[in-house]
């Protein structure tokens, strides 16, 4: 794709966000709204990306050395207007090739639109086009003119458009080609003499129109791929879309999908097909499902990777890996840096955080793993606990293979539980077990005859003992 110049505009206050956190940073389906529009146009791979930045500079300049570290970012001060921000970019500089301008917050963009637009745009040799599409309702939006051929004449804005003119549909999406060396002799020739007192890269188009250069108006199909995002209503309606749209194409991928209404992935997901996903689960990050994999319902995964045949029922992982074959579930907390390894088991109300579970090992109920490394075959009883923090430090503990703890364990970290131990019901491990012990960490036992009657007299329990002592 023969783009030189990607320019972004990503100046705007975003008031209207009401938010400290600037418009562009706010994220839908995995991606903030500039890293949607970033990942679009990288499909193109341009020469240079260039991003212009104004309010929350300095978020929004730390978020883009991470997204596009090789992106160039110019500084708009005073906000004047597109046409202004797009000389701020071009300064100093005569670009070659075909410029690409477009805002920051239209996170429906496709790459794929994206190129389609740039080879009409190419083929035709146009001075300058612009990306249009067919919006019913268009207040707000810059309109297309057209003359008496159904070409391009000019792109009038809201605020300076006349009565008969809010009335065309044909809106302008705010994306540009240029030819470069064409765009920088005529951007200099922008004025302010508008309703908004800014300098309007729309204008651009009537300048080149009138000194005889082609310009055309390249409709997209699907005019919700052009909608920007200026307030939280339609962040949450771009969310919505997105939903919609990363569902249709894992389903079409061979994904089952139970209910798409309730079931919400980010678009940094990886699925293989006849995964089946169940209702109200959510998908999030960089999270990859292997084939065969159940996932629901009520599921939350974020940054996770579940092999193939793996189970995950009514609970919430984070940063977890969970082997071939294993079982998650219900109502499991997995935490960031638990590996669950093949045929493996984490069930209801366990809770694990950085710990990693043997082949065929099972915690099944109740218990809390933290800072913890369990062998082969090993079974972690009924309401185990695995104490890792002291009050200052947080400490290890290591069961070995084909280990059986019993239910109500504490175990004290630092602790090992050797090769083929055991644990007594109810025991405080404080010590190694050695491999093949078992280790008793319980008070004995000692019965204190007719307590009851002596010291909860009239109660309901000294007259249920009476009646059964006489």
């Amino acid at each position: 794709m023969n783009v030189q110049t990607v320019i972004l505009l990503a100046a705007g206050e975003g008031t209207r966000m009401k938010s400290t956190t600037p418009k562009v940073l706010h994220s839908v389906a995995g991606r903030s709204l500039l890293g949607h529009v970033v990942h679009a146009v990288s499909q193109l791979n341009p020469s240079e990306l260039r991003i212009v930045v104004g309010s929350g500079r300095e978020a929004v300049e730390a978020h883009i050395s991470t997204i596009a570290p090789k992106a160039k970012t110019v500084f708009q001060e005073q906000r004047n207007g597109t046409g202004h921000a797009a000389q701020l970019a071009l300064a100093g500089t005569t670009p070659k090739g075909t410029v690409l301008i477009l805002a920051g917050d239209t996170p429906m963009l496709t790459g794929e639109s994206l190129a389609q637009f740039v080879a009409a745009h190419t083929a035709g040799k146009f001075a300058a086009s612009v990306l249009t599409a067919e919006h019913p309702e268009p207040t707000g939006y810059g309109r297309i003119i057209r003359d008496d051929n159904d070409e391009l004449l000019r792109i009038v804005e809201e605020k300076d458009a006349t009565d008969d003119e809010k009335f065309i549909f044909e809106i302008n999406s705010g994306v540009y080609a240029f030819d470069g060396e064409k765009l920088a002799a005529s951007i200099s020739k922008l004025t302010n003499a508008n309703a908004q007192g800014e300098l309007y890269l729309t204008d651009v188009i009537g300048i080149l129109k009138s000194a005889g250069e082609s310009v055309a108006a390249v409709m997209i199909d699907d005019f919700t791929e052009t909608l920007g995002v200026n307030d939280r209503v339609q962040l949450a309606e771009s969310a919505a879309m997105l939903r919609d749209r990363i569902n249709e194409h894992w389903m079409r991928a061979g994904v089952t999908i139970i209910d798409p209404t309730t079931t919400w992935i980010d678009s940094t997901v990886q699925i293989s097909n006849d995964v089946t996903i169940h209702p109200g689960s959510t998908l999030l990050g960089a999270t990859k499902i292997a084939t065969g994999a159940v996932i629901g319902p009520r599921t939350t995964l974020t940054d996770c990777l579940v092999k193939e045949g793996a189970s995950v029922l009514e609970s919430i992982a984070t940063q977890t890996e969970i082997g071939e074959g294993a079982t998650v579930g219900p109502f499991t907390y997995l935490r960031a840096g638990t590996q669950l390894g093949d045929a493996s088991k984490a069930g209801a109300f366990v809770e694990m955080k950085n710990a990693t579970v043997g082949t065929g090992s099972k915690v099944p109920h109740l218990s809390y793993v933290g800072d913890a490394t369990i062998g082969e075959g090993s079974n972690i009883g009924a309401a185990t606990i695995f104490v890792n923090y002291d009050g200052v430090e947080k400490h290890h503990t290591t069961v070995g293979d084909h280990v059986r703890i019993g239910s109500d364990t504490m175990l004290v970290a630092p602790v090992t539980i050797g090769d083929g131990a055991y644990t007594a019901a109810g025991s405080v491990i404080t010590e190694d077990v050695p491999a093949g012990a078992i280790g008793i960490g319980r008070a004995l036992q000692k019965n204190v005859i007719g307590w009851v009657l002596r010291k909860r007299p009239g109660t309901k329990s000294a007259q249920a003992a009476e009646r059964r002592n006489t």
